[in-house]
């Protein structure tokens, strides 16, 4: 991670901590664990909260061509730095509690950067349901979480017909991060 990319988070995280919801930014085993399951052949990704786009970079190094590729984030320093960063990429400055409110779909994954452990049971269903009514049936929404639990409640899992699998622990993160997939049930 360069200067200009440490010093992005770093302000914004002083400005937003909530938003930000981490200490440092992810790393490179939990990007690739992430997105270790997207098969860039299987239609264009959605990413919520990438920040300075460490799963960006590691979706197009598993070959997903950045065209595919539409990146919902809330905070300005992080979508000027994306826009730089990946100029064939999607890069909207967008809420993802109103992800209903997009006029695009058919996303075959959805990953997610966002805090979720940081926000209300009513904003966490808000943005799980945007992001699976922008999928098929076959859409997976990845998350990853500091706790030891899945960062979506049950009660939202159930409300949505949703399961959650534990794809794995990555512990040279900084913190130790665990991630989720989360698919319709049946």
């Amino acid at each position: 991670m360069t200067k200009t990319f440490l010093a992005t988070f770093l302000k914004t995280l002083f400005a937003a901590p909530k938003t930000v919801g981490a200490i440092a930014p992810s790393g490179s085993g939990l990007a690739r664990l992430m997105t270790s399951e997207i098969d860039p052949a299987a239609g264009p990704v959605l990413e919520l909260g990438p920040g300075t786009g460490i799963f960006t970079r590691a979706l197009i190094a598993r070959g997903m061509s950045p065209r595919n590729l539409t990146l919902v984030e809330v905070e300005t320093s992080f979508v000027n730095l994306l826009r730089r960063r990946f100029p064939q990429a999607t890069v909207l400055q967008h809420d993802a509690r109103r992800l209903h409110q997009l006029d695009r779909g058919d996303f075959a994954a959805v990953v997610s950067g966002l805090p979720l452990r940081n926000m209300s049971e009513e904003t966490i269903h808000a943005i799980v349901s945007g992001a699976f009514s922008l999928m098929p049936r076959g859409g997976r929404f990845y998350q990853f979480t500091y706790g030891q639990r899945c960062s979506v409640p049950a009660p939202v899992l159930r409300s949505l017909g949703l399961q959650a699998r534990r794809l794995g622990r990555v512990q040279l993160n900084l913190p130790p991060a665990s991630v989720y997939c989360l698919s319709r049930q049946g």
